[in-house]
């Protein structure tokens, strides 16, 4: 058997193992030892387990993942972006469907320091969710509104999905923060669109209201967004200014986020060790994916199947559109089965030659890349944000009811993926000017 009939091999069975439910991390560090093995020896095998881990753990722009994943889960467990949504709403509820448009742009602010789809859907879900069914708001709309909100998580920066694209790709993470400024921007305004036009064609869907906060009202709700602000000026300045490296401005953020809670007097032991308690399970869920990634890419290199399958590609005389096209329908697709890190390191040792020599700026592709895992987190049948908001809405709403709600965005969100393919300048605008 050839080098590339292995590989090919190895390729399928690890699809297999997915399919049958096998953590991804697992299976993709067991199919590239038994390849590594049968394209080498045991001894070369046995050596690669122990030194691309350490590689890839040993990596120091991989040290900002926990440090981010930290400030997110603090601010999470101490409630810093509360204030946020209630200063949305105090602005925003002469418009149509404002309860909505507040919780988008709540989300959009704790994107700013969390990073995390989920956490963002977790946490306005708890706040904006009530308030909206309490309004007469249809169901449908509220937890739709909240699910698809929560994907701006992974946009705006700090994001850990563009951390590890940065490692992978050898992309400068902070290049990759600007670039997904605008993406998240864009997307934040889209989906304020489109509740802005289901309100318009069905007023039934949000009933207006006559709680209209007064100006004193306004300005004192505006007080309460000073946690975040802080965090953010603190981050933002700090990182894109060069004074820190993006671990730095991690743990600056984290720091900052502990002395906010302490201030505001929501800090408590147990809710600092359950923040610490979470930031290490999922940095060490997301190490044994990126391990396996690496395994596998050092597998793919050495039974050249990796040359072998962008040459394939390139040489079938596809355009770049065309190929560009075929890569966004497989992510489409992987992302209505897999979890968006898995699905990112999965692929990316295959697609990203393939993507290189087609022609694209492996920046501009980072932030398409992202925006399709977080469509990926909407989408059926296995939508996480989905199920997020599903555990914490009343039993009467089903699962099927919260995706109904979510297909007026989803085809936003298309147009939105469409709008950053056809004109890559306003992803690269900002890392061109401040990069």
């Amino acid at each position: 058997m050839t080098g590339v009939e292995l590989g090919l091999a190895v390729l399928g069975l690890l699809i297999v193992l997915i399919a049958l439910r096998m953590p991804i991390g697992v299976a993709l560090i067991g199919v590239s030892f038994l390849g590594l093995w049968q394209l080498t020896n045991w001894r070369i095998a046995w050596g690669s387990l122990g030194l691309i881990p350490h590689n890839f753990a040993a990596n120091w722009v991989l040290s900002s993942v926990p440090m981010f994943l930290l400030l997110g889960f603090i601010s999470y467990q101490t409630r810093l972006t509360e204030g946020l949504f209630r200063a949305a709403r105090a602005w925003l509820s002469v418009l149509p469907g404002g309860l909505a448009i507040a919780s988008i742009l709540g989300s959009a602010g704790f994107a700013a320091v969390s990073g995390s789809s989920i956490a963002c859907s977790a946490t306005m879900g708890r706040i904006a969710v009530p308030e909206m069914l309490k309004s007469g708001y249809h169901p449908q709309l509220a937890t739709g509104t909240v699910a698809v909100a929560g994907t701006i998580g992974a946009l705006i920066p700090p994001s850990v999905i563009m951390i590890l694209y940065g490692i992978v790709a050898q992309v400068p993470v902070t290049h990759l923060f600007l670039g997904g400024i605008a993406a998240g921007v864009l997307t934040a305004l889209g989906y304020i669109a489109v509740v802005m036009i289901r309100v318009t064609l069905d007023p039934l869907l949000a009933p207006s209201t006559d709680d209209r906060a007064s100006w004193s009202e306004r300005i004192a709700a505006l007080r309460e967004t000073w946690p975040v602000l802080l965090i953010m000026l603190g981050i933002f300045s700090g990182l894109f200014g060069g004074v820190f490296t993006p671990t730095e401005a991690g743990a600056v953020g984290a720091t900052l986020a502990t002395l906010t809670a302490i201030l505001k007097g929501s800090f408590t032991l147990r809710r600092f060790t359950d923040a610490i308690t979470e930031t290490v399970l999922t940095t060490g869920a997301l190490i044994i994916i990126g391990v396996g990634a690496s395994l596998l890419t050092r597998f793919l290199a050495l039974s050249g199947t990796g040359d072998f399958l962008s040459g394939a590609i390139l040489a079938s005389g596809a355009g770049p559109m065309t190929i560009l096209l075929g890569v966004i329908l497989v992510y489409l697709l992987l992302g209505m089965f897999l979890e968006p890190i898995g699905a990112m390191l999965l692929t990316l040792p295959i697609i990203l030659p393939v993507i290189d020599g087609a022609g694209f700026d492996l920046l501009w592709f980072g932030i398409i890349v992202t925006k399709l895992l977080e469509i990926g987190m909407i989408t059926p049948p296995i939508g996480m944000n989905v199920f997020v908001i599903k555990g914490i809405v009343p039993s009467h709403i089903t699962t099927a009811a919260i995706f109904r709600g979510i297909w007026w965005f989803l085809v936003m969100d298309l147009v939105l993926l469409a709008v950053l393919v056809l004109f890559p300048g306003l992803v690269m605008y900002l890392p061109a000017v401040f990069g």
